[in-house]
């Protein structure tokens, strides 16, 4: 009988061990064997996909890349991107009411000032991102912003790159910057306008990768939130290491509110401001 038409055997425990090592060892994300209903479901949906006979055959085939670009669809199945624009927003507000300036002062007017979200999911972060300094920073239009977004996920790297959002996303964006950043499409669906959907360069990277990471460099301002808490203590450092060859001297990186960055890693020094705390990258004379 078809693998498409019978009921997929279970997945043994030495299986599924041997399966999230294999994906640790590719991600950095350590799945939770908690959640092993979420993980064999996600599983068995791609052993159907590639039409293979049983786990073993797919999970052999997969190793030795005999399934094309499977690896990919395989990430994209197991990942979780779930976000809404302004969220935790007052991490954005530390941004332009004290961030920017900082990382200014270190420019001449017109230099580039690189801004990178990572994981930007569907879009709503790096969207956000650009209406907040639009809308709050002053200086915005004396400097190049240059603004990158970055998934493992290509699936939701496609769908930012065209903007759409449901009611739901837009939930807690004010209503007049809706109106002015967004075009209806019917009652509950908004597109970004085309203009700031051009200014954000969005991007394939695996951040535990360091020839992935390799690609970005003098970034000043990183917003990583809640992508570390899947990670183990050696992805950790690790990310926490490609993330600090990234990024000029000064600049600032943003967690999420879970996490920490002094658990992680002693290459930044915590800073905190009004609105948030956040972690910075030693300036070459504190090095020094």
């Amino acid at each position: 009988m078809s693998v498409l038409a019978a009921e997929m055997p279970s997945i043994s425990d030495d299986e599924l061990s041997r399966f999230a090592d294999f994906f640790y060892r590719k991600t950095g994300i350590r799945l939770d064997e908690r959640k092993r209903y979420y993980m064999e479901r996600r599983i068995v949906d791609r052993v159907r996909a590639c039409a293979c006979h049983s786990f073993a055959d797919y999970f052999s085939r997969l190793k030795f890349g005999g399934l094309g670009n499977e690896l990919e669809a395989l990430i994209n199945e197991m990942t979780v991107n779930e976000t809404y624009f302004w969220r935790e927003n007052y991490q954005f507000e530390c941004m332009t009411r004290h961030m920017l300036d900082e990382i200014a002062r270190t420019k001449r007017p017109g230099q580039r000032i690189r801004i990178w979200s990572i994981p930007c999911s569907t879009g709503e972060e790096p969207y956000t991102i650009a209406i907040h300094i639009l809308e709050n920073w002053a200086r915005a239009d004396a400097y190049d912003i240059e603004l990158l977004a970055s998934d493992i996920d290509s699936n939701v790297l496609q769908r930012a790159r065209q903007g759409f959002y449901e009611e739901r996303a837009l939930s807690r964006l004010p209503r007049h910057l809706r109106e002015r950043y967004f075009k209806p499409f019917g009652p509950t669906r908004w597109q970004v306008v085309e203009g700031l959907r051009e200014s954000i360069t969005f991007g394939p990277v695996n951040l535990s990768d360091p020839k992935e990471t390799a690609r970005y460099r003098e970034i000043d301002l990183i917003f990583c939130r809640n992508l570390l808490i899947y990670f183990d203590d050696v992805s950790r450092r690790l990310a926490a290491a490609n993330m600090f060859d990234c990024m000029t001297p000064g600049g600032f990186i943003c967690l999420g509110h879970s996490e920490s960055m002094s658990r992680i890693s002693n290459l930044f020094r915590p800073r905190q401001f009004a609105e948030a705390l956040v972690y910075q990258k030693p300036s070459s004379r504190e090095a020094a």
